[in-house]
């Protein structure tokens, strides 16, 4: 039996990292850490209860608590939404639609993966379905015009991860239900972060272009005032559902969970107007988000238990414990658990790192002087960074199965990118500000 917390808490990694190794489901290794955690520490129990019953009370609690929440149904909604406008090819109508505005921008048609990113994120709210929609249609048609390879699959696996952090995102709804933070803030203050990070990347695009002139093949055609506005039709709907879904809770209309449902009907609305909506369709949307919502919500319940586990034998307030006696820093800690994540991310996805970590980490940040709001912010950055981040990123995956490039190739393409966002991340921690300005406007 062991009875210090900072010994626990190594073991308990190791185990879990075991079980991870052994190819075991997620939640399946943050249930197993939970129990073995709980079996070799040393706990003082009335003879009439056995270590099994106090696990088995623990986990019932902590499954119901972590999924019984109102907040929680705006998840399978969310999904939903972006399963809708992925299978039914709204965003090939938004490709249409951009190209006639972008053609004298230097860089041309390669901000179309940030721009098409941006606005297919604030209707999806997820990374892998924004970067695999947007990148189905704009690789091969950069690809056919002749732009260069590289700054296509660096600039797609850049812009695509910002599903997550342009609301709504899926990792922010699941950070406000663990750490009871409220998502419609969390949604308000991604805005202006996302806003800012794809405008360096368009920044970085246009510089690389103007130096490199030869990534630009000569312009093909000229689109006549006429054709930009055409392209507006192809764009006005996207638009629309964006300033419903968020429109609402910003203005205090709508909560989450309900902008969620609105969302549904909106894209269901588009799909309808395009002409995109088919039964075979609806049945693909409607599986897939089944299957995204259970796989996320028994992630969600493993690391709830983990995580009353982890407060039960006191490893929290150890660590915490251990780590104010550092001394260190705010800014000396924020980059101890930024690295700690960029190093989570290369076995880790990024749900994953949310839950898996947080019970430990939230509140040693907040004793620190962070908000959770702040920290909430920070995280899906570094949720953003595992997405690009070899070997185990999963936008690199799937940028793989769409280019058929090698991953040493995409690695080349997507390293300037990687480090655009590491810079957004010091300019968020030096002005936090840019996080509380328009959640303090909400709140006002």
């Amino acid at each position: 039996m062991i009875s210090d917390p900072l010994t626990l808490s190594v073991v308990l990694l190791v185990v879990m990292f075991g079980l991870l190794l052994a190819s075991n489901w997620i939640a399946f290794s943050l249930i197993g850490s939970g129990i073995a955690g709980m079996l070799i520490y040393d706990i003082n129990l009335p003879p009439t209860l056995s270590i099994w019953d106090k696990i088995g009370g623990i986990l019932a609690n902590s499954v119901w608590n972590s999924l019984n929440s109102w907040a929680l149904s705006a998840l399978p909604l969310f999904i939903l939404m972006g399963e809708i406008l992925y299978r039914t090819a709204i965003s090939t109508r938004l490709l249409n639609g951009l190209v006639p505005w972008l053609t004298k921008i230097p860089g041309r048609l390669y901000h179309i993966n940030v721009v098409a990113c941006s606005l297919f994120a604030a209707v999806s709210g997820s990374s892998a379905a924004t970067t695999a929609t947007v990148g189905n249609i704009t690789l091969n048609e950069l690809s056919s015009r002749g732009y260069h390879k590289n700054l296509a699959l660096g600039s797609l696996a850049g812009a695509g991860t910002m599903g997550f952090l342009i609301p709504p995102s899926l990792i922010m709804i699941i950070y406000g239900v663990l750490s009871e933070t409220s998502i419609g803030k969390l949604f308000i203050g991604g805005i202006i972060p996302g806003i800012m990070l794809g405008g360096l990347y368009s920044g970085f695009i246009a510089i690389r272009s103007l130096m490199h002139p030869e990534f630009i093949p000569p312009e093909d055609r000229e689109y006549s005032w006429q054709e930009r506005l055409q392209g507006i039709k192809e764009i006005v709907p996207v638009f629309l559902l964006i300033f419903l879904v968020l429109g609402g809770i910003y203005l205090g209309y709508t909560t989450p969970t309900e902008a969620a449902a609105i969302g549904v009907v909106g894209s269901l609305a588009i799909a309808a107007y395009f002409r995109n909506l088919t039964v075979e369709s609806m049945q693909e949307a409607f599986m897939a988000s089944v299957r995204t919502t259970c796989m996320i919500c028994f992630i969600i319940a493993g690391a709830a238990f983990l995580s009353q586990v982890v407060g039960f034998i006191g490893i929290a307030n150890a660590l915490s414990r251990y780590i104010a006696s550092l001394n260190l820093s705010p800014y000396t800690l924020i980059f101890v658990v930024g690295v700690m994540y960029l190093m989570l991310g290369m076995i880790l996805d990024g749900i994953s790192i949310v839950v898996m970590t947080l019970p430990i980490v939230l509140p040693i940040i907040v004793q620190a002087g962070w908000t959770p709001l702040w920290f909430g912010i920070y995280l899906v950055f570094m949720v953003e960074l595992s997405q690009i981040t070899p070997p185990v990123g999963f936008s690199l995956f799937v940028i793989q199965h769409i280019s058929r490039e090698n991953l040493p190739t995409i690695l080349r393409a997507t390293l300037p990118f990687f480090f655009i966002m590491i810079l957004m991340v010091v300019i968020v921690t030096m002005f936090p500000e840019i996080v509380h300005f328009l959640p303090a406007q909400m709140s006002g």
